[in-house]
């Protein structure tokens, strides 16, 4: 079986790890591929294993590939594959659901308490000497945010959504959330299902945890911002796609808003012309949210289990198109 990982640098793992999946075939790994077809075509035109984590598997590319019988994203997301041409050609199509939670969850809420603390603001304004120069024992740039005087709005409450939610409810902060469907009500106090729009318009802070969908890209624009709290916060640790970085700019730079938080933008790597790049209070971290050392193993093994079932006949987390 000839198996290719077409981004295997993705993944950081040592190539002891990356045995196990020698073990079902002949194994080619790149560390990264280009996005544009040609290439890709050539590294999987003999391929009937394929495995990407952001390399795009267009239409195009699927047909190309005439061997292709299993597809595994290295990733929950299955947005860089045309799910319907794989139908159409009898690839299956699985991805790995739910690797990633804790180690979302944990950096959204690092995103929050920076923006509420900042900490790192304030470590680097003491190492260049401001904290020797003070007349008092104490100091801020800005002045800490407390949790419990604040209410949070999570958009999205599914298992990472909920796991930010809990998180700073058990600091004091209220919490508004939306979902699709409303279910598994929490039983903290301070809890309360909202629609997106009120969540916007309550919210001292909203945290971005939904999926990004036809419905959802973009949304975040700047009428929707500016129905938010002067001075309010943003957190995105979802998908950059779900804000309008030209809209959120403008109003970080009027102080419409005080501040966000990303770890995710539109295009990936950043372009150069990104419009948040140098932008006022604002955190960008490089996607790294998921990338623990365990999830990455999580997300390996699973990866490699997925291809074992779909061998013996029995696929597990496979995509259907719903379109």
């Amino acid at each position: 079986m000839n198996i290719v990982v077409l981004d295997a640098g993705t993944l950081a793992l040592d190539d002891a790890v990356w045995s196990a999946l020698g073990k079902l075939g002949d194994v080619q790994l790149y560390v990264s591929t280009s996005s544009d077809a040609e290439t890709i075509i050539q590294r999987i035109r003999e391929a009937e294993v394929v495995f990407t984590n952001k390399v795009p598997l267009s239409a195009e590319v699927l047909e190309a590939a005439v061997s292709l019988k299993f597809i595994g994203v290295l990733a929950t997301g299955y947005n860089v594959v045309d799910v319907a041409a794989a139908e159409r050609l009898g690839q299956t199509l699985c991805n790995v659901p739910a690797y990633g939670v804790a180690t979302t969850a944990q950096h959204a809420v690092a995103l929050i308490l920076e923006l509420c603390n900042h900490v790192g603001q304030h470590s680097a304004s003491v190492h260049v000497g401001d904290w020797v120069r003070s007349e008092l024992f104490s100091y801020w740039k800005q002045a800490p945010r407390e949790l419990a005087a604040m209410t949070i709005g999570i958009v999205g409450f599914g298992t990472i959504g909920r796991r930010v939610a809990a998180a700073v409810n058990a600091m004091g902060a209220r919490v508004l959330a939306s979902a699709r469907t409303e279910r598994d009500t929490p039983d903290y106090d301070g809890f309360e299902w909202a629609s997106n729009d009120v969540i916007f318009e309550r919210a001292d802070l909203v945290s971005l945890h939904c999926p990004e969908t036809s419905q959802t890209s973009g949304f975040v624009n700047a009428a929707l911002l500016a129905t938010m709290k002067r001075g309010a916060l943003l957190v995105n640790a979802a998908r950059g796609g779900l804000v309008c970085e030209v809209s959120l700019e403008a109003a970080l730079r009027s102080g419409a808003l005080g501040g966000a938080a990303v770890d995710v933008l539109c295009n990936e790597p950043m372009a150069a012309d990104c419009p948040l790049l140098g932008a006022p209070n604002c955190f960008i971290t490089p996607h790294i949210a998921w990338a623990s050392e365990p999830a990455r193993r999580r997300l390996f093994d699973t990866s490699v289990d997925n291809l074992q079932r779909f061998i013996a006949g029995h696929p597990v987390n496979v995509v259907q198109n719903n379109t």
